[in-house]
């Protein structure tokens, strides 16, 4: 039988080229078909000298491009018998490409190759959800917020206290209406959370189920979320949909990275860190030592007095945020810099990015330093002790919480 015809006028690809060995293996079965078509074996038998991969969009897309330019009767049926059946658009689309541009070039293609397609009487449009997220607080406590229509959950809004170390503190269905949603969101602004991140859905079903599978999680609010757990899977996403933060935030070249590190000293003074920062009792020992460095009987310079200050935020630092404790401030850096992404703030992103990078480098030096961020949430709220202790002999406030400006409702650290 004589061999079919290869087509040279090939169109032009806008395919993503294949990996090297990928492309050779295509070639390979691609030659191996043309071959067996040549020699007069029939569907039955070339149908296993192409091989399909479902989890691979580009192999499959390639593999229908190459199989296009063999001029053969035997290649729509064996197109229809790979790909037919497939209900990914991307698939179909190019299949019918394919089929068309065969029947151009007089390749006999039956009209009921395919299988008929339901007709569609407009697109099934899921229900409008949304996913928010407050900024993470000094004690590891979030607010999460799902929006959607009451026909889902019973109610339209949820609301979840999800803390990164307890688990799931509060969880409360809410059934609202426009006046009263505007007072809910007006009662956080109030009480210093004027920040909120719009999230993916399958990320924020990953963070409530982390919380829910937390031994130390509330029971009451573990109730109400497992007797919702499965309309909020189906309507949000699965919790193995959610983006890895590794992958997703933008990538630091190496040049910027000691530049963003030193950077996010800044992020100290960003509301949305401030409580963050140790509580006054936390620092006390730390203002004892910086008033014995000034009150020294000994004649220390300037530049002594700032090496030994350095050295005692140095030891309060290890002390306040030790090393045990960093891959949980790494992780909650991450989450920070994906919400900063997230809310277009990309240059506080990137010093979160860094800052956590750092807390996550094993072998770094104690030669170095202390992690500049961590380090300069420690400068920051002892200098505002300090002021503090300086204008008053009260040390303390009467509630034991450093007070900060525009964040007097937040929980700290």
């Amino acid at each position: 039988m004589a061999a079919p015809k290869i087509s040279k006028t090939k169109p032009k690809s806008e395919l993503s080229p294949l990996p090297p060995e990928a492309a050779a293996a295509l070639q390979s079965q691609v030659a191996a078909l043309a071959a067996a078509c040549a020699a007069g074996q029939d569907l039955e038998a070339i149908k296993d000298l192409v091989s399909a991969n479902s989890e691979d969009l580009l192999w499959d897309l390639h593999l229908m491009a190459s199989l296009g330019n063999i001029l053969h009767p035997l290649i729509p049926p064996l197109l229809a018998a790979r790909f037919g059946g497939s209900p990914d658009k991307a698939r179909r689309k190019s299949l019918k490409r394919v089929l068309h541009l065969l029947k151009t070039r007089g390749v006999p293609v039956p009209g009921d190759l395919l299988p008929r397609e339901e007709p569609a009487f407009g697109p099934v449009r899921p229900p409008a959800v949304k996913s928010t997220i407050s900024p993470i607080l000094g004690n590891g406590d979030a607010y999460l917020v799902l929006e959607g229509p009451k026909e889902i959950l019973g109610g339209n809004f949820l609301v979840a206290i999800i803390n990164d170390a307890a688990g799931l503190q509060e969880c409360h269905l809410l059934n609202m209406k426009s006046r009263q949603q505007t007072e809910f969101w007006d009662h956080y602004r109030q009480h210093g959370l004027t920040e909120w991140y719009p999230v993916p859905g399958p990320y924020a079903v990953r963070l409530l189920e982390a919380a829910y599978q937390a031994k130390t999680a509330v029971a009451a609010a573990k109730s109400t979320y497992g007797s919702l757990r499965e309309k909020v899977w189906k309507n949000w996403g699965r919790p193995e949909a959610a983006p890895d933060l590794e992958q997703v935030l933008p990538v630091i070249e190496s040049g910027e990275r000691r530049r963003l590190l030193e950077h996010s000293r800044e992020l100290a003074t960003n509301p949305l860190f401030q409580t963050w920062m140790p509580a006054l009792e936390e620092l006390t020992p730390w203002i004892d030592k910086l008033q014995e460095i000034q009150q020294s009987p000994l004649v220390l310079s300037e530049a002594q007095k700032q090496a030994r200050g350095d050295a005692v935020i140095d030891e309060a630092t290890r002390i306040l945020y030790p090393p045990e404790a960093r891959p949980l401030w790494r992780r909650r850096l991450l989450a920070m810099a994906y919400c900063l992404d997230l809310g277009q703030h990309l240059e506080e992103a990137r010093m979160a990015r860094a800052a956590a990078d750092d807390l996550g480098d094993l072998e770094r030096s104690a030669v170095v330093g202390e992690n500049p961020f961590l380090k300069s949430l420690v400068q920051v709220a002892l200098r505002l002790a300090w002021d503090q202790a300086q204008k008053t002999q009260e040390a303390q406030s009467a509630s034991g919480l450093l007070t900060l400006p525009g964040a007097p409702h937040l929980t700290r650290r």
